[in-house]
């Protein structure tokens, strides 16, 4: 049977309905890059369906009948993409499988950050009692900057919208905005917003987006919130401006190095809320992506197919 190799422990059964007739090769929850070769030059798979790891040169050399590489959800950084255009094979990605996932998860660390909902979980079950001297922050009247407008951060506007507050917006391929988002550029976004939502794709152009220069033009007391890549922040700058107070909270849900270990600065810092890069993980979203993914790839299968 020709094989299907799947970074990744699992695939949703409607996925695996869809790739009947393949078979289908997991490599575990975290697959190394010598994993993915040792399978490729066993398996030989003629696509790769990526969840977790990264897919360079070396896993897509070891594969020679490999056609395509079909991301389990949206982003692709971290397949090679250089290098797979360069021995014709086609990346593809589950646009959209997740959008709802993860804007709610952006909208979870946005209140959590806002209402101090991690803080005072913790007080309350120390045996505190902090009515006469907390104030929360109320969002709405105020100014969100969402950089990046593709499914998931339109969605996330809509959320924004309905909270009243006004909604800021970068992306320069976004068309077609709803009349509640106004498209402007990064100097206003530093300069007008009350907290700031990353919601793009990491590229070699916007790694780093979020860096010491950039976080110093923000407003004092802006609220940061990623759901989107690790390497879009720089992630010292942005511990040394929560600790200075120029960010009053930050709500992640993804690193620069990912699984976090153990010490990293982050942890313990009362003002960093952490996720664990689970945005676009609830049993709708899992379903969705290998849908999406499966789909994706037999498409490119048949289109190869016939053009031979």
């Amino acid at each position: 049977m020709t094989a299907i190799l799947v970074t990744g422990a699992d695939l949703a059964p409607q996925a695996l309905d869809l790739l009947e007739g393949y078979e289908v090769i997991y490599a575990g929850k975290t697959p190394t890059e010598d994993d993915l070769v040792a399978l490729c030059r066993t398996h030989d798979p003629v696509a790769i369906i990526v969840r977790y790891g990264k897919v360079g040169p070396a896993v897509m050399d070891a594969a020679p009948a490999l056609k395509v590489i079909s991301k389990h959800g949206s982003g692709t950084d971290t397949i090679d993409k250089a290098a797979a255009q360069a021995r014709g094979i086609e990346v593809v990605a589950a646009v959209g499988a997740n959008a709802a996932a993860v804007a709610e998860q952006a909208l979870a660390l946005l209140l959590a950050c806002a209402k101090s909902v991690v803080a005072l979980d913790a007080r309350m079950h120390a045996g505190h009692w902090d009515k006469a001297t907390h104030k929360s922050l109320e969002l709405g009247g105020r100014t969100i900057g969402l950089i990046g407008l593709g499914a998931i951060g339109l969605r996330f506007a809509r959320m924004a919208d309905a909270l009243g507050m006004r909604v800021l917006g970068f992306d320069p391929y976004a068309k077609n905005l709803p009349a509640y988002v106004q498209a402007v550029d990064l100097a206003t976004i530093w300069a007008e917003s009350d907290a700031i939502s990353l919601h793009c794709p990491l590229t070699d152009d916007n790694r780093g987006l979020l860096d010491k220069q950039t976080l110093a033009r923000c407003k004092r007391g802006v609220i940061v919130i990623n759901t989107a890549r690790g390497g879009l922040i720089e992630e010292a700058a942005l511990l040394a401006a929560v600790r200075s107070g120029q960010v009053a909270m930050a709500g992640l849900d993804s690193f620069a190095v990912e699984p976090m270990t153990p010490g990293h600065p982050f942890q313990g810092e009362r003002n960093i809320v952490l996720s664990p890069h689970i945005g676009g993980v609830t049993s709708d979203a899992y379903v969705n992506m290998g849908v999406g993914a499966a789909k994706n790839l037999l498409q490119v299968l048949a289109r190869q197919t016939t053009s031979v």
